[in-house]
């Protein structure tokens, strides 16, 4: 997604641990929890959805976490397939794919680098139909232990507004908000600016955003506008080459998308999975609690006094020290299928 806007919050800690409460147990070692995953993404119109999605495909790989199923939150029709290509690619046919709930923003990449990489790695999923986000959603948290689910969202709110407003179904005798109050451990988002500002996932479906904050009754963790923007990766991976979709998505997107002599891509939305799944203490400082307060217009604001259960990231690191971590896991997950 195209992001605008930063503005640099506060260094206060506190720790969020990713492993710490209910959730699947590593097979190898039965003491240890990994986190389950669901993953909704806008996937466009910027590039960086494409390492999002390596980078949680190379930690289920390597055993760090589970991923339950993945929803698009962009209505365009590309996105719930481009997202299967991933899936495919990465050896998890099987995973949920949800297409975005009605009212979602609807509108992709010009370079048309979805349609391109569907064109050379799936072109039978165009003619797929795929359930909404929201049926998704409920059948994958109604099958949940409590308090176990992480959702990643690195896109619009605008499934998660829906889910919340849901009704009992034939997954869940519960409503929306009481079936994430059962199941959800946290919510990680790539959505605002610290300590105010103006961000596109945020802003581009400001409604989502605004009933989304005010309904959601669980811990919220926020990888803002500023961090991604700092970190710069995908240039390894592209370089490497190779017939895969995510070399070639970033190989494409630096040469069509970017600025000229460009050679990385700013890692907004890598960057919340990699804190949605490792220990984000690890590698930033995490500010909180708070509360994220999106306006009717879209921007948002950062108000410290109030304990709303969110938290947001800032800085501890030399920006390259976390560029290395997620290149390394964009050239892993890649590497095990050469």
């Amino acid at each position: 997604m195209t992001k605008s806007r930063l503005v640099i919050g506060g260094l206060s800690l506190f720790l969020v641990t990713a492993c710490s409460t209910t959730g699947v147990n590593k097979k190898n070692d039965p003491d240890k929890v990994i986190p389950s995953i669901i993953f909704d993404t806008d996937m466009g119109p910027d590039y960086d959805d494409i390492g999002a999605i390596a980078v949680l495909h190379a930690l289920a790989d390597s055993g760090e976490c589970e991923i339950l199923a993945t929803v698009a939150s962009d209505a365009h029709p590309s996105i719930a397939p481009t997202i299967e290509v991933f899936n495919r690619y990465f050896g998890r046919d099987s995973l949920p794919v949800g297409a975005a709930v009605q009212g979602a923003p609807d509108f992709t990449a010009q370079n048309g680098w979805n349609d391109t990489l569907i064109n050379i790695f799936a072109p039978d999923v165009r003619i797929k139909s795929y359930p909404d986000a929201v049926s998704v959603y409920r059948r994958m948290l109604a099958s949940q232990p409590d308090n176990s689910v992480t959702i990643v969202t690195v896109g619009f709110f605008s499934n998660i507004s829906a889910l919340l407003d849901s009704q009992p179904d034939e997954y869940s005798p519960l409503n929306g908000i009481d079936l994430v109050k059962t199941k959800v451990k946290q919510l990680v988002a790539m959505a605002g600016a610290f300590p105010e500002g103006v961000e596109f996932n945020v802003n581009e479906h400001a409604s989502a955003a605004v009933n989304a904050m005010n309904k959601w009754p669980k811990p919220i963790l926020f990888s803002g506008f500023e961090i991604g923007f700092k970190i710069f990766t995908g240039g390894k991976v592209a370089a490497q080459g190779g017939d895969n979709p995510v070399s070639k998505g970033y190989a494409y997107n630096l040469k069509t998308y970017t600025k000229e002599g460009e050679s990385n891509r700013n890692s907004w939305d890598l960057t919340a999975v990699l804190v949605a799944v490792r220990n984000p203490a690890d590698y930033f400082y995490v500010n909180g609690p708070g509360k994220f307060i999106v306006r009717e217009d879209g921007s948002n604001t950062w108000d410290p006094t109030t304990d709303g259960g969110h938290y947001f990231l800032s800085h501890k690191y030399p920006y390259n020290h976390v560029a290395d971590v997620i290149d390394g896991l964009l050239l892993q997950g890649v590497s095990r299928r050469q």
